[in-house]
């Protein structure tokens, strides 16, 4: 199948998709990032999370598990990859919200949500693309609502950087390895913006961050 005009398919090609699930588990720390992303955000009771880009489900299933009185809404482009999240949630017994749409332009309504998760989800996006899903991020979100972000970071050590070296040249990792993704949420508004932590994989390193929308009384406006 032909890859769609700025986006790439999980793994790169449709045809690895069946795969993503047993190499996301051998190749990356699943578990602990997934663990960690969402035990960074302060998830309350009957609030509403978005998973943009939630590819097989795994980290939507996690949230709703853990929480199981709040709305959390699946979004995806690949209508293939967004079937097997339905069958997983179905076989778990999970209430998800799934919809198929790019998360440069997120079907959901001005200030609807309190969390937006990207798990590994930008480094598929070209660079003009993260900029776009950072902005429908910020607007989709509530004032004081958060965006919590796990993806390749810049390189903290020799190996890491050598891995991140040769990986770019599969997929839109640079601005990734060069440390812009900070710099693109702030330009989108965000603040305060943090990174709470890093991992070593395979694949280079892999980080989390936290993006917060100021409150109204804080000067910023609602989007850009």
């Amino acid at each position: 199948m032909k890859k769609r005009s700025g986006y790439i398919p999980a793994l790169h090609y449709h045809w690895l998709t069946r795969w993503y699930d047993p190499m996301m588990r051998w190749f990356f720390p699943e578990s602990g990032i997934n663990a960690d992303l969402i035990a960074q955000a302060p998830i309350q009771s009957e609030q509403t999370v978005l998973d943009a880009g939630c590819g097989t489900g795994t980290l939507a299933l996690l949230m709703k598990q853990a929480h199981p009185d709040v709305a959390v809404h699946g979004l995806d482009i690949d209508a293939e990859i967004l079937r097997i999240a339905q069958r997983k949630a179905a076989q778990a017994g999970q209430s998800i919200l799934w919809r198929q749409g790019t998360a440069t332009c997120l079907p959901y309504p001005d200030q609807s949500v309190e969390h937006v998760f990207a798990s590994l989800l930008l480094h598929h996006l070209a660079r003009q693309d993260k900029q776009h899903m950072l902005r429908e991020a910020f607007r989709v979100l509530k004032p004081g609502g958060a965006l919590h972000v796990a993806d390749f970071g810049r390189p903290h050590d020799f190996s890491m950087r050598l891995i991140s070296w040769l990986m770019r040249w599969f997929e839109e990792i640079h601005d990734n390895v060069l440390g812009l993704l900070p710099v693109f949420m702030t330009d989108a508004g965000f603040h305060p913006v943090e990174t709470i932590t890093h991992y070593r994989t395979v694949a280079g390193t892999i980080a989390l961050y936290r993006a917060v929308k100021p409150l109204r009384r804080d000067g910023f406006c609602a989007a850009k």
